[in-house]
C-alpha cells in the first residue's frame, strides 16, 4: 500500500469520527506499532535503493499530516464535549435510563375505594381542613364540655376554629345545603394530637353517608359487607360489635377476618383472628335537627374509616410511619418506577 492510498483511506476514516473513542481507534490504525504507517516504514528495506529517499520523505510527511489532523480533530471533539456551564461532557458515557414515578400505596388504595363506592352510587364531596367548631363538633351532637371531645385530641387555632378531627363535617355541610336523598363520600386529611406506631398527627379518613326514607341497619351492614369483600378481594367473615359514637345511635364497629392468618390468630391480629376496620351507625336525630332534616321521616346511614388503616391491613404493614417515610426501597414494591 503506497502513501496516496493510505492518505485516501485515512481521510475517509477521520471524516467518520464522532467521539474520542473512535479517534483513538483511528490513531492506532495508522500510527500504532502495527499501524499502516509503521508497516509502510518497515517495508522500506524491500524498496530499490534509489526510491527509498523519496518514499521515506513521503511517508514522514504523511505521518506529520495524520498526527496534525488527529490533533485538530481531538480539539474539535473536546470543544463539543463542554456544556453551557463550562463542565466537560463525556459523550462516550452510556445514557441513563429515566426514573419513572409510581403511585403511593395510599393513592392506590384510595383509588380502589373510590371505584368501589362510586359503583354503589356514592358521589365524592370535599370540605375545608380548617373547620369551625359548629361543623366539627356541635352539629354532630358534641356540644362544648361534652366528654366525647376527649376522644379527639384537637389542634385548636382559636376557640372556634380548629383543624378538623374527622371528615364528618363534610356531611353536615352537604346536608345544610341539599335535601335528601343523599349518597355521598368524602376522603381527606384530618388532624389529631396523637402519634405512635399506629397513629399519626395527620391521617386520611374516609366518610360515607346515605340519607333517605325507609332505610335500616341492615342496609348499612349490606353496604359495609360488600365494601369489605371488594377491598380485600375475597369473601371474608365479617362481624359487627356494639359501640358508641355521639353522632350515631345505634353505633357499631365492623371487624373482618384477619387477612394475614385467615382468622387463626397471629401477631397482626393479636391472636384474636379479627381486625377492626371501621365505625358506623344510624345518624343521631340531633344531627338531623341541627341541619334541618325531619328525623321522623329520614334515616341516615353513616360510616367512617382510616385510609391508612385499610392500607396497612391490605399490605400487612406493622407501622403507620412506613407510609410517610418515602423510603424508595419500600415504594418500589407497589409497581411504581423510581428506577424499576
Amino acid at each position: 500500500m503506497d502513501t496516496q492510498e493510505i492518505e485516501r483511506e485515512f481521510s475517509v476514516d477521520i471524516g467518520n469520527v464522532s467521539s474520542l473513542e473512535e479517534l483513538k481507534a483511528v490513531r492506532t490504525k495508522y500510527l500504532g506499532r502495527k499501524g499502516k504507517l509503521s508497516t509502510l516504514l518497515k517495508s522500506l528495506g524491500s524498496i530499490p535503493p534509489e526510491e527509498r529517499p523519496k518514499v521515506g520523505r513521503l511517508a514522514n510527511e504523511l505521518k506529520e499530516y495524520i498526527m496534525r489532523t488527529i490533533s485538530q480533530k481531538e480539539e474539535e471533539l473536546k470543544e463539543k464535549m463542554v456544556g453551557s456551564d463550562g463542565e466537560e461532557i463525556d459523550y462516550t458515557v452510556p445514557g441513563r435510563i429515566p426514573q419513572w414515578g409510581g403511585l403511593h400505596p395510599l393513592s392506590i388504595v384510595k383509588s380502589k375505594m373510590l371505584d368501589i363506592f362510586t359503583s354503589m352510587g356514592f358521589a365524592l364531596r370535599e370540605g375545608p381542613e380548617i373547620e369551625l367548631d359548629f361543623y366539627n363538633f356541635e352539629a354532630l351532637n358534641i356540644p362544648k364540655n361534652h366528654p366525647a371531645r376527649d376522644m379527639q385530641d384537637t389542634f385548636y387555632i382559636s376557640d372556634n376554629v380548629l383543624l378538623r378531627t374527622h371528615t364528618t363535617p363534610v356531611d353536615v355541610r352537604v346536608m345544610k345545603e341539599e335535601k335528601p336523598p343523599l349518597r355521598i363520600l368524602s376522603i381527606g386529611k384530618v388532624y389529631r394530637r396523637d402519634s405512635d406506631l399506629t397513629h399519626s398527627p395527620m391521617f386520611h379518613q374516609v366518610e360515607g353517608l346515605v340519607v333517605d326514607e325507609g332505610l335500616s341497619l341492615s342496609d348499612l351492614k349490606g353496604i359495609l359487607f360488600e365494601f369489605a369483600k371488594k377491598i380485600f378481594g375475597r369473601d371474608l367473615r365479617v362481624r359487627f360489635r356494639p359501640s358508641f359514637f355521639p353522632f350515631t345511635e345505634p353505633s357499631l364497629e365492623m371487624d373482618v377476618e384477619c387477612v394475614v392468618c385467615g382468622g387463626k390468630g397471629c401477631r397482626v391480629c393479636q391472636n384474636t383472628g379479627w381486625l377492626e376496620v371501621l365505625g358506623a351507625g344510624l345518624l343521631h336525630r340531633h344531627v338531623f335537627e341541627s341541619v334541618g332534616y325531619d328525623p321522623g321521616k329520614y334515616v341516615g346511614l353513616a360510616f367512617g374509616m382510616g385510609l391508612e388503616r385499610i392500607t396497612m391491613l391490605m399490605y400487612g404493614l406493622g407501622e403507620l410511619r412506613t407510609l410517610f417515610e418515602n423510603d424508595l426501597y419500600f415504594l418500589k414494591q407497589f409497581g411504581g418506577g423510581m428506577g424499576v
